[in-house]
């Protein structure tokens, strides 16, 4: 049950310049870049609904083409297919995660781009700032660093026992290699009670034995950074936290929904869908530069029922009247 909307951000819909409607009709070719893989839910949810925001701002079906690029949550591969984009000389590329616009701004700094699904872009050096981006990138961030502190605030609610809480991550492909979000989440521990561990992941293995060690400590609970990586590895994340009986909270709304007990950030299947003004824009001549980038203005909570039963947790009358869904 969804109950707030979110906002679409600064940076309205332009007029048509003249130059546009004097051009010669012809096929529009758009690249879409994806860190994760083809079985991604929610990408392919914002790219169908990145679809029929083209088509709501006038594109026909027959105007418009996407070649997809799906990384398989592999950076080197990744690296490859950004490198086969650029080669297909596209008139602009969506591309989704931190990673994948790392190494696709490696490979072009002339094709436009429009981000989707980023946290730091001006940390990571994607963007000389957020109201002039500069060069050929603009796009929608996803999270800001503060919301660290409100993912162990609603652990503790959920789980007023918990001591320490591990906060699961890969430095290769999180925002600022991780501090981005690890910063505001230990700043916030002692106001809650709690002890904070970093636990950096670069391969499936590790996450096994990472969690595995945890599990060894008594009132533990789980953080699953929003890190494509961890996105990629979900399945295995969402079943070892169900295993060793860990409450967890995650930065996605489709972890909840495979499973995880709780996510709290903001719906990328909207910024697919805002992302497709941006494209519209620059498909008429704007320069992607030139297009400020947004943030997200409202956040939704995802709690988990049939998740939060089978860890034994009574989930509080407060908590649930306050959820945007509740997955029973």
């Amino acid at each position: 049950m969804r109950r707030r909307a979110f906002l679409v951000g600064l940076g309205g819909l332009a007029v048509c310049p003249l130059a546009w409607a004097q051009q010669p009709s012809r096929v529009r070719r758009i690249g879409r870049l994806n860190y994760t893989g083809h079985e991604d839910a929610a990408a392919r949810a914002g790219a169908a609904a990145f679809r029929e925001a083209m088509q709501g701002l006038g594109w026909k079906k027959t105007e418009f083409q996407i070649d997809f690029r799906f990384g398989e949550g592999d950076l080197s591969r990744t690296a490859a297919l950004a490198r086969e984009l650029v080669t297909l000389a596209p008139d602009v590329i969506v591309v989704r995660s931190t990673p994948a616009t790392r190494v696709l701004l490696q490979e072009t700094r002339t094709v436009p781009l429009v981000f989707v699904s980023v946290s730091d872009p001006v940390g990571d050096g994607f963007v000389q700032s957020i109201a002039r981006p500069g060069g050929n990138i603009t796009g929608f961030t996803n999270l800001e660093a503060a919301i660290g502190g409100k993912w162990l605030e609603l652990i503790k609610e959920v789980a007023p026992k918990t001591e320490r809480v591990a906060v699961l991550f890969n430095p290769d492909v999180a925002a600022a290699g991780g501090t981005f979000y690890l910063r505001a989440i230990s700043d916030a521990a002692s106001s809650v009670g709690l002890r904070v561990d970093a636990m950096e992941v670069r391969t499936p293995g590790e996450i096994e034995r990472g969690l595995e060690a945890l599990a060894r400590t008594p009132d533990s609970a789980l953080v699953g950074m929003p890190d494509p990586f961890v996105v990629a590895y979900r399945r295995l994340t969402l079943d070892l936290a169900a295993r060793y009986r860990f409450p967890a909270i995650y930065g996605f709304r489709n972890m909840a929904l495979e499973g995880g007990l709780m996510s709290y950030g903001v719906d990328l299947v909207d910024l697919d869908r805002r992302a497709a003004t941006y494209v519209d824009r620059i498909l008429k001549g704007e320069r992607a530069g030139e297009l400020p980038v947004q943030a997200p203005t409202t956040f939704e909570l995802v709690i988990n029922a049939k998740a939060a039963k089978g860890l034994g947790l009574t989930l509080p009358p407060t908590l649930l009247a306050r959820a945007d869904e509740v997955i029973e």
